[in-house]
Protein backbone atom coordinates (compact mmCIF):
# COMPACT_ATOMS: atom_id res chain seq x y z
CA UNK A 1 0.00 0.00 0.00
CA UNK A 2 3.03 2.05 -0.13
CA UNK A 3 3.47 2.09 -3.10
CA UNK A 4 -0.44 3.73 -3.80
CA UNK A 5 0.80 6.24 -1.28
CA UNK A 6 3.83 7.35 -2.95
CA UNK A 7 1.97 7.60 -6.36
CA UNK A 8 -0.21 9.66 -4.87
CA UNK A 9 2.46 11.86 -3.28
CA UNK A 10 3.43 12.17 -6.67
CA UNK A 11 0.03 13.26 -8.65
CA UNK A 12 0.87 17.21 -8.40
CA UNK A 13 4.11 16.45 -10.34
CA UNK A 14 2.35 14.41 -12.61
CA UNK A 15 -0.83 17.20 -13.31
CA UNK A 16 1.75 19.82 -14.21
CA UNK A 17 4.01 17.86 -16.96
CA UNK A 18 0.27 16.73 -18.40
CA UNK A 19 -1.51 18.32 -21.04
CA UNK A 20 -4.83 15.98 -20.79
CA UNK A 21 -29.71 -30.63 -1.86
CA UNK A 22 -28.37 -29.81 1.49
CA UNK A 23 -26.81 -32.56 3.77
CA UNK A 24 -25.06 -30.46 6.65
CA UNK A 25 -23.48 -27.00 6.51
CA UNK A 26 -20.54 -26.86 8.17
CA UNK A 27 -20.28 -23.55 10.31
CA UNK A 28 -17.97 -21.02 12.03
CA UNK A 29 -16.51 -22.62 15.28
CA UNK A 30 -17.61 -26.36 14.74
CA UNK A 31 -16.30 -29.59 14.13
CA UNK A 32 -15.28 -29.85 10.56
CA UNK A 33 -16.97 -33.07 8.86
CA UNK A 34 -14.74 -35.91 8.05
CA UNK A 35 -14.36 -36.66 4.31
CA UNK A 36 -11.86 -39.29 2.39
CA UNK A 37 -11.53 -39.70 -1.08
CA UNK A 38 -10.06 -43.33 -0.84
CA UNK A 39 -13.29 -45.25 -2.90
CA UNK A 40 -12.02 -42.30 -5.75
CA UNK A 41 -10.01 -43.95 -8.04
CA UNK A 42 -7.71 -42.50 -11.04
CA UNK A 43 -6.94 -44.84 -13.90
CA UNK A 44 -5.49 -44.06 -17.29
CA UNK A 45 -2.53 -41.23 -18.13
CA UNK A 46 -1.61 -38.26 -16.12
CA UNK A 47 -4.92 -36.33 -16.94
CA UNK A 48 -6.67 -38.54 -14.79
CA UNK A 49 -4.28 -38.15 -11.85
CA UNK A 50 -4.30 -34.34 -11.99
CA UNK A 51 -7.83 -34.27 -12.01
CA UNK A 52 -8.11 -36.30 -8.47
CA UNK A 53 -5.25 -34.89 -7.02
CA UNK A 54 -6.98 -31.29 -7.99
CA UNK A 55 -10.27 -32.47 -6.84
CA UNK A 56 -8.69 -33.59 -3.43
CA UNK A 57 -6.85 -30.12 -2.99
CA UNK A 58 -9.57 -28.53 -3.59
CA UNK A 59 -11.74 -29.96 -1.45
CA UNK A 60 -8.96 -29.52 1.21
CA UNK A 61 -8.65 -25.83 0.42
CA UNK A 62 -12.47 -25.27 1.20
CA UNK A 63 -12.16 -24.73 4.62
CA UNK A 64 -15.16 -27.24 5.14
CA UNK A 65 -13.93 -30.72 5.55
CA UNK A 66 -11.40 -32.73 7.53
CA UNK A 67 -9.57 -35.16 5.30
CA UNK A 68 -8.46 -38.26 6.30
CA UNK A 69 -7.13 -41.53 4.42
CA UNK A 70 -9.86 -44.22 6.06
CA UNK A 71 -13.62 -44.15 6.68
CA UNK A 72 -15.13 -41.23 6.99
CA UNK A 73 -18.38 -39.52 7.22
CA UNK A 74 -18.22 -38.67 3.53
CA UNK A 75 -17.05 -41.09 1.20
CA UNK A 76 -16.13 -39.89 -2.38
CA UNK A 77 -16.60 -42.42 -4.44
CA UNK A 78 -16.28 -43.25 -8.48
CA UNK A 79 -13.59 -42.79 -10.76
CA UNK A 80 -11.77 -40.74 -13.13
CA UNK A 81 -10.00 -42.39 -16.65
CA UNK A 82 -8.70 -40.74 -19.98
CA UNK A 83 -8.22 -41.34 -23.26
CA UNK A 84 -8.29 -40.36 -26.50
CA UNK A 85 -7.24 -37.07 -24.90
CA UNK A 86 -10.78 -37.07 -22.82
CA UNK A 87 -10.70 -36.85 -19.26
CA UNK A 88 -13.91 -38.58 -17.58
CA UNK A 89 -14.98 -38.81 -14.31
CA UNK A 90 -17.84 -40.36 -12.51
CA UNK A 91 -18.17 -38.55 -8.64
CA UNK A 92 -20.85 -39.78 -6.09
CA UNK A 93 -20.42 -38.93 -2.06
CA UNK A 94 -22.34 -41.24 0.04
CA UNK A 95 -22.98 -40.17 3.66
CA UNK A 96 -22.06 -42.63 5.96
CA UNK A 97 -24.40 -41.40 8.82
CA UNK A 98 -27.80 -41.14 6.67
CA UNK A 99 -26.95 -44.17 5.02
CA UNK A 100 -27.50 -42.71 1.76
CA UNK A 101 -25.94 -41.35 -1.60
CA UNK A 102 -26.27 -37.36 -1.47
CA UNK A 103 -24.57 -36.36 -4.81
CA UNK A 104 -23.90 -38.15 -7.93
CA UNK A 105 -22.54 -36.28 -11.38
CA UNK A 106 -20.59 -37.20 -14.31
CA UNK A 107 -18.11 -34.97 -15.95
CA UNK A 108 -16.02 -34.85 -18.77
CA UNK A 109 -13.80 -32.75 -20.99
CA UNK A 110 -10.51 -32.50 -23.04
CA UNK A 111 -7.87 -33.62 -20.87
CA UNK A 112 -5.48 -30.62 -21.38
CA UNK A 113 -8.52 -28.92 -18.95
CA UNK A 114 -8.44 -31.61 -16.46
CA UNK A 115 -7.38 -29.09 -13.95
CA UNK A 116 -10.49 -26.71 -15.31
CA UNK A 117 -12.79 -29.77 -14.70
CA UNK A 118 -11.71 -30.75 -11.37
CA UNK A 119 -12.42 -27.29 -10.40
CA UNK A 120 -15.82 -27.77 -11.38
CA UNK A 121 -16.57 -30.91 -9.58
CA UNK A 122 -15.11 -29.29 -6.33
CA UNK A 123 -17.30 -26.18 -6.48
CA UNK A 124 -20.25 -28.55 -6.69
CA UNK A 125 -19.45 -31.19 -4.23
CA UNK A 126 -18.90 -28.34 -1.65
CA UNK A 127 -22.57 -26.59 -2.78
CA UNK A 128 -24.22 -30.14 -2.59
CA UNK A 129 -22.58 -30.06 1.00
CA UNK A 130 -23.05 -27.33 2.21
CA UNK A 131 -25.16 -25.15 0.47
CA UNK A 132 -23.04 -22.31 -1.13
CA UNK A 133 -20.52 -23.30 -3.62
CA UNK A 134 -16.77 -23.23 -3.35
CA UNK A 135 -14.08 -20.84 -5.20
CA UNK A 136 -12.16 -23.64 -6.87
CA UNK A 137 -13.41 -22.51 -10.00
CA UNK A 138 -12.71 -18.83 -9.06
CA UNK A 139 -9.71 -16.76 -10.35
CA UNK A 140 -7.43 -14.15 -8.96
CA UNK A 141 -5.85 -11.06 -10.76
CA UNK A 142 -2.45 -9.39 -9.50
CA UNK A 143 0.70 -7.62 -10.31
CA UNK A 144 3.61 -9.36 -11.27
CA UNK A 145 7.02 -8.22 -11.22
CA UNK A 146 9.23 -10.16 -12.92
CA UNK A 147 12.72 -9.52 -14.98
CA UNK A 148 12.35 -5.89 -14.31
CA UNK A 149 9.45 -5.75 -15.65
CA UNK A 150 5.57 -5.00 -13.94
CA UNK A 151 2.30 -6.27 -15.39
CA UNK A 152 -1.12 -7.70 -14.81
CA UNK A 153 -1.73 -11.27 -14.48
CA UNK A 154 -4.58 -14.05 -13.20
CA UNK A 155 -4.05 -16.95 -12.26
CA UNK A 156 -7.12 -20.13 -10.99
CA UNK A 157 -7.93 -19.87 -7.38
CA UNK A 158 -4.91 -22.09 -6.48
CA UNK A 159 -2.00 -20.65 -7.99
CA UNK A 160 -2.45 -22.52 -11.33
CA UNK A 161 -3.04 -21.46 -14.84
CA UNK A 162 -1.05 -18.15 -14.34
CA UNK A 163 -2.09 -16.04 -17.60
CA UNK A 164 -0.10 -13.28 -18.27
CA UNK A 165 -2.98 -10.09 -19.39
CA UNK A 166 -0.64 -7.05 -20.36
CA UNK A 167 2.94 -6.76 -21.97
CA UNK A 168 3.83 -2.82 -21.14
CA UNK A 169 6.46 -4.02 -18.80
CA UNK A 170 5.26 -0.60 -16.87
CA UNK A 171 3.94 -0.08 -13.16
CA UNK A 172 0.62 -1.08 -12.90
CA UNK A 173 -1.44 -1.56 -9.78
CA UNK A 174 -5.46 -2.25 -8.04
CA UNK A 175 -6.95 -4.75 -10.65
CA UNK A 176 -10.41 -4.82 -10.27
CA UNK A 177 -13.09 -7.79 -12.02
CA UNK A 178 -15.97 -6.38 -14.11
CA UNK A 179 -18.62 -8.18 -12.25
CA UNK A 180 -18.98 -10.96 -15.12
CA UNK A 181 -16.00 -11.86 -13.91
CA UNK A 182 -14.82 -11.24 -18.05
CA UNK A 183 -12.73 -8.11 -18.05
CA UNK A 184 -10.37 -5.96 -15.51
CA UNK A 185 -10.42 -2.60 -14.38
CA UNK A 186 -6.31 -1.45 -13.49
CA UNK A 187 -4.09 1.60 -13.35
CA UNK A 188 -1.35 1.33 -15.98
CA UNK A 189 1.38 4.42 -16.68
CA UNK A 190 2.37 2.43 -20.04
CA UNK A 191 1.96 5.83 -21.81
CA UNK A 192 3.94 7.30 -19.11
CA UNK A 193 0.72 8.97 -16.53
CA UNK A 194 -1.25 6.80 -14.39
CA UNK A 195 -4.44 5.91 -16.24
CA UNK A 196 -7.38 4.24 -15.69
CA UNK A 197 -8.22 1.07 -18.18
CA UNK A 198 -11.16 -1.88 -18.87
CA UNK A 199 -9.24 -4.99 -20.42
CA UNK A 200 -11.16 -7.78 -22.02
CA UNK A 201 -9.46 -11.16 -20.53
CA UNK A 202 -10.23 -13.35 -23.76
CA UNK A 203 -9.39 -10.57 -26.21
CA UNK A 204 -6.64 -9.07 -24.36
CA UNK A 205 -8.11 -5.83 -25.89
CA UNK A 206 -7.71 -2.72 -23.63
CA UNK A 207 -9.65 0.72 -23.73
CA UNK A 208 -8.84 3.84 -21.52
CA UNK A 209 -11.81 4.78 -19.24
CA UNK A 210 -10.24 7.28 -17.28
CA UNK A 211 -7.21 9.90 -18.84
CA UNK A 212 -7.83 12.93 -16.67
CA UNK A 213 -4.75 15.24 -16.31
CA UNK A 214 -3.16 14.32 -12.96
CA UNK A 215 -3.86 11.33 -11.05
CA UNK A 216 -6.35 8.75 -12.05
CA UNK A 217 -6.17 5.29 -10.60
CA UNK A 218 -7.96 2.74 -7.57
CA UNK A 219 -10.80 1.26 -9.61
CA UNK A 220 -13.64 -0.31 -7.58
CA UNK A 221 -16.33 -1.65 -9.75
CA UNK A 222 -19.91 -1.17 -7.91
CA UNK A 223 -22.13 -4.38 -7.09
CA UNK A 224 -24.43 -3.72 -9.67
CA UNK A 225 -21.67 -3.37 -12.04
CA UNK A 226 -22.78 -0.37 -13.70
CA UNK A 227 -20.93 2.15 -11.41
CA UNK A 228 -16.87 2.85 -11.52
CA UNK A 229 -15.47 4.23 -7.81
CA UNK A 230 -12.47 6.25 -8.67
CA UNK A 231 -9.80 8.50 -7.88
CA UNK A 232 -9.09 11.70 -9.66
CA UNK A 233 -6.76 14.50 -9.26
CA UNK A 234 -7.95 16.51 -11.72
CA UNK A 235 -9.68 18.90 -9.73
CA UNK A 236 -6.91 19.48 -7.19
CA UNK A 237 -5.87 17.01 -4.54
CA UNK A 238 -6.77 13.05 -4.79
CA UNK A 239 -10.61 12.81 -4.57
CA UNK A 240 -13.26 10.14 -4.72
CA UNK A 241 -15.43 10.13 -7.60
CA UNK A 242 -17.59 7.85 -8.89
CA UNK A 243 -18.16 6.94 -13.09
CA UNK A 244 -21.53 5.94 -14.59
CA UNK A 245 -19.82 3.37 -17.38
CA UNK A 246 -22.60 3.59 -19.14
CA UNK A 247 -22.28 7.37 -19.67
CA UNK A 248 -18.96 7.94 -18.05
CA UNK A 249 -20.42 10.97 -15.83
CA UNK A 250 -18.76 11.44 -12.82
CA UNK A 251 -19.87 12.76 -9.84
CA UNK A 252 -17.42 13.90 -7.18
CA UNK A 253 -18.06 12.29 -3.51
CA UNK A 254 -15.09 14.10 -1.31
CA UNK A 255 -13.57 17.85 -1.57
CA UNK A 256 -10.64 17.16 0.48
CA UNK A 257 -9.07 20.38 0.17
CA UNK A 258 -5.49 19.19 2.15
CA UNK A 259 -6.12 15.49 2.01
CA UNK A 260 -5.72 12.53 -0.64
CA UNK A 261 -8.22 9.84 -1.23
CA UNK A 262 -7.12 6.20 -2.17
CA UNK A 263 -8.75 2.90 -2.26
CA UNK A 264 -12.04 2.90 -2.65
CA UNK A 265 -14.77 -0.09 -2.33
CA UNK A 266 -18.31 -0.53 -1.95
CA UNK A 267 -21.08 -1.93 0.18
CA UNK A 268 -22.81 -4.65 -0.72
CA UNK A 269 -25.56 -3.37 -1.25
CA UNK A 270 -24.04 -0.26 -3.25
CA UNK A 271 -25.11 2.23 -0.90
CA UNK A 272 -21.58 3.44 0.48
CA UNK A 273 -18.30 3.43 0.07
CA UNK A 274 -15.12 2.42 2.27
CA UNK A 275 -12.10 4.46 1.27
CA UNK A 276 -8.71 5.64 2.74
CA UNK A 277 -7.94 9.01 3.64
CA UNK A 278 -4.95 10.99 5.41
CA UNK A 279 -7.28 13.64 6.58
CA UNK A 280 -6.22 13.28 10.11
CA UNK A 281 -1.98 13.15 9.62
CA UNK A 282 -2.14 9.59 8.42
CA UNK A 283 -4.11 7.06 6.07
CA UNK A 284 -6.88 5.68 7.59
CA UNK A 285 -10.34 4.52 7.00
CA UNK A 286 -13.46 5.97 6.07
CA UNK A 287 -17.24 5.72 5.34
CA UNK A 288 -19.20 7.60 2.85
CA UNK A 289 -22.86 7.24 0.91
CA UNK A 290 -21.97 7.02 -2.63
CA UNK A 291 -23.61 9.84 -3.29
CA UNK A 292 -21.52 12.14 -1.38
CA UNK A 293 -22.06 13.63 2.32
CA UNK A 294 -20.65 13.16 5.47
CA UNK A 295 -18.04 11.10 6.09
CA UNK A 296 -17.47 8.78 9.16
CA UNK A 297 -14.17 7.79 10.33
CA UNK A 298 -13.63 3.83 10.56
CA UNK A 299 -10.66 3.06 11.84
CA UNK A 300 -8.21 4.40 15.28
CA UNK A 301 -6.10 1.62 16.13
CA UNK A 302 -2.64 1.45 13.93
CA UNK A 303 -0.78 3.55 12.92
CA UNK A 304 -1.87 3.49 9.08
CA UNK A 305 -4.59 1.89 7.65
CA UNK A 306 -5.34 0.95 4.12
CA UNK A 307 -5.86 -1.03 1.19
CA UNK A 308 -9.65 -2.17 2.42
CA UNK A 309 -12.67 -4.20 0.47
CA UNK A 310 -15.89 -4.23 1.65
CA UNK A 311 -17.09 -8.34 1.39
CA UNK A 312 -20.20 -9.84 0.52
CA UNK A 313 -20.55 -10.96 3.95
CA UNK A 314 -21.00 -7.72 5.54
CA UNK A 315 -17.41 -7.30 6.40
CA UNK A 316 -13.96 -5.25 5.89
CA UNK A 317 -11.13 -6.46 5.49
CA UNK A 318 -7.90 -3.80 5.15
CA UNK A 319 -3.84 -3.70 5.92
CA UNK A 320 -3.15 -2.08 9.41
CA UNK A 321 0.49 -0.45 10.38
CA UNK A 322 1.25 -2.53 14.23
CA UNK A 323 4.20 -2.91 15.67
CA UNK A 324 6.29 -1.75 12.21
CA UNK A 325 4.61 -4.54 9.85
CA UNK A 326 1.58 -4.03 8.18
CA UNK A 327 -1.26 -7.05 9.23
CA UNK A 328 -4.23 -8.26 8.05
CA UNK A 329 -7.22 -6.88 9.85
CA UNK A 330 -11.00 -6.87 9.87
CA UNK A 331 -14.17 -4.59 10.90
CA UNK A 332 -17.44 -4.14 10.01
CA UNK A 333 -19.66 -1.47 9.47
CA UNK A 334 -19.27 -0.24 13.26
CA UNK A 335 -15.48 -0.26 13.24
CA UNK A 336 -12.16 -2.76 14.22
CA UNK A 337 -13.13 -5.94 15.03
CA UNK A 338 -9.88 -8.68 14.34
CA UNK A 339 -6.41 -8.87 13.90
CA UNK A 340 -5.95 -12.23 11.55
CA UNK A 341 -2.18 -11.84 11.29
CA UNK A 342 0.47 -11.39 13.63
CA UNK A 343 4.24 -12.32 12.37
CA UNK A 344 7.00 -10.34 10.98
CA UNK A 345 6.19 -9.78 7.73
CA UNK A 346 3.94 -6.99 5.80
CA UNK A 347 0.69 -8.11 4.90
CA UNK A 348 -1.08 -6.13 2.37
CA UNK A 349 -4.00 -5.53 -0.29
CA UNK A 350 -6.18 -8.26 1.01
CA UNK A 351 -9.48 -9.29 -1.10
CA UNK A 352 -12.48 -11.19 -0.01
CA UNK A 353 -13.27 -14.79 -1.89
CA UNK A 354 -16.59 -14.73 -2.83
CA UNK A 355 -17.38 -17.51 -0.12
CA UNK A 356 -16.90 -14.73 2.55
CA UNK A 357 -13.95 -17.01 4.41
CA UNK A 358 -10.81 -16.45 2.72
CA UNK A 359 -8.71 -13.71 2.03
CA UNK A 360 -5.70 -13.49 -0.17
CA UNK A 361 -3.43 -10.81 0.16
CA UNK A 362 0.89 -10.08 -0.64
CA UNK A 363 3.08 -10.54 1.83
CA UNK A 364 6.50 -9.30 2.10
CA UNK A 365 9.66 -10.34 3.60
CA UNK A 366 12.90 -9.68 2.66
CA UNK A 367 13.24 -8.42 -1.56
CA UNK A 368 10.03 -10.42 -2.23
CA UNK A 369 6.08 -10.02 -2.43
CA UNK A 370 4.46 -13.42 -2.80
CA UNK A 371 0.74 -14.11 -2.49
CA UNK A 372 -0.72 -16.10 0.67
CA UNK A 373 -4.44 -17.26 1.19
CA UNK A 374 -5.60 -17.43 4.90
CA UNK A 375 -8.79 -18.91 6.34
CA UNK A 376 -10.38 -16.18 8.23
CA UNK A 377 -12.46 -18.69 10.58
CA UNK A 378 -9.07 -21.22 11.27
CA UNK A 379 -6.62 -18.59 11.07
CA UNK A 380 -4.35 -21.05 8.68
CA UNK A 381 -2.12 -19.84 5.75
CA UNK A 382 -1.21 -21.46 2.61
CA UNK A 383 1.15 -19.94 0.14
CA UNK A 384 0.28 -19.77 -3.66
CA UNK A 385 2.88 -21.32 -5.77
CA UNK A 386 3.97 -18.15 -7.85
CA UNK A 387 7.40 -18.28 -8.62
CA UNK A 388 10.44 -16.19 -10.91
CA UNK A 389 9.17 -12.68 -9.82
CA UNK A 390 7.20 -10.71 -6.87
CA UNK A 391 3.20 -10.60 -6.86
CA UNK A 392 1.76 -8.12 -5.66
CA UNK A 393 -2.66 -6.08 -5.41
CA UNK A 394 -4.03 -9.77 -5.53
CA UNK A 395 -7.92 -9.39 -6.09
CA UNK A 396 -10.31 -12.61 -5.98
CA UNK A 397 -12.63 -12.88 -9.21
CA UNK A 398 -16.34 -13.14 -8.60
CA UNK A 399 -18.14 -16.29 -9.29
Amino acid sequence: MARVWGLIAAAGLMAATRTTAQVEIVKPGTERTSLSLTEFTAAGGNSAQVFRRTLEEDLKRSGCFSLVAGPASLMIQGRCGDAGGTVTADCRVQNRAQGKEVFRKSYRGEAAGARRLAHTAADDIVLALTGQRGIAGTRIAMVGLRGGRKDLYVCDADGGNLTQISRDGAPCLSPAWSRDAQALYYMSMHRGFPDVYRVDLGSHRRNPIATYPGLNMSPAVSPDGRRLALVLSKDGNPDLYVMDLGTRQLTRVTRSRQAAEASPSWSPDGSQIVYVSDRAGSPHLYVVAASGGTERRLTVRGRQNVGPEWGANGLIVYSSLRDQCYQICVADAGGEKDQLTKDYADHEDPSWAPDGRHIVYARSAGHRSGLYVIDSEDRSEVGLPLTEGSWYSPAWSPR
